[in-house]
């Protein structure tokens, strides 16, 4: 998680898109490695990301022959992900402005959250759970996340807990019987800090097919 500073009373769509605003980019633009090596072996299909950003993983699933739907909740991330899909002719990728209480209809094939955190409020239980009854039969949760802040982290003065990948599971309240877990684990990637700074990070990855 980034070193990100918020009031505790500031609202999550003013909170991000002040963040967007205030930067000419935020992410790289490049597909996150988790998302890209669970959907490479995925017959391409509909998909749905949340917290999208800056739009790059939808791009990356519309390259691969998906139809991908991304939603943030701000409105100048938004405009970066349809610029870089219109560059990229990501025609596959597609985008709405959201704060993720009204999700899109249908049903998707792979639904996906990468690093869904926020340092103000926000219902990630919530949105997490009503977005696991929009998965196909036979199709995906996958839900990537951080297991702690970075070295370069400035850390809340309150304790923050990290979920661990049962405890993921265990809070999607999933229906017994109706999904397996193909993934619930702890991975290692390296990144880069906003000064320059290595280091090798835990990320936690949760994959889950509806039956």
């Amino acid at each position: 998680m980034d070193d990100l500073h918020a009031s505790p009373a500031e609202s999550p769509a003013s909170f991000w898109e002040s963040r967007y605003s205030n930067a000419p980019r935020v992410w790289s633009g490049r597909v996150n490695q988790v998302l890209a090596d669970v959907a490479a072996p995925l017959p391409p299909g509909r998909a749905l990301d949340l917290g999208c950003g800056e739009g790059a993983d939808a791009i990356w699933l519309a390259q691969q022959g998906w139809n991908a739907t991304g939603m943030d909740i701000s409105a100048t991330a938004i405009a970066r992900a349809r610029a870089a899909a219109a560059h990229a002719a990501a025609g596959g990728a597609h985008y709405l402005v959201s704060d993720l209480s009204q999700l899109p209809s249908g049903v998707y094939d792979l639904v996906s959250a990468s690093y869904f955190h926020s340092p103000v409020e926000l219902a990630r239980v919530e949105i997490l759970r009503r977005a696991s009854a929009l998965v196909a039969p036979g199709g995906h949760l996958l839900v990537t996340s951080h297991a702690d802040f970075p070295p370069w982290a400035e850390k809340p003065h309150h304790d923050h807990h990290f979920l661990n990948p049962q405890e993921e599971i265990d809070q999607l309240e999933l229906e017994p019987g109706q999904w397996e877990i193909e993934l619930a684990e702890t991975r290692p990637r390296q990144a880069t800090g906003p000064q320059g700074e290595r280091a090798t990070l835990d990320d936690v990855v949760v994959l889950i097919r509806r039956r």
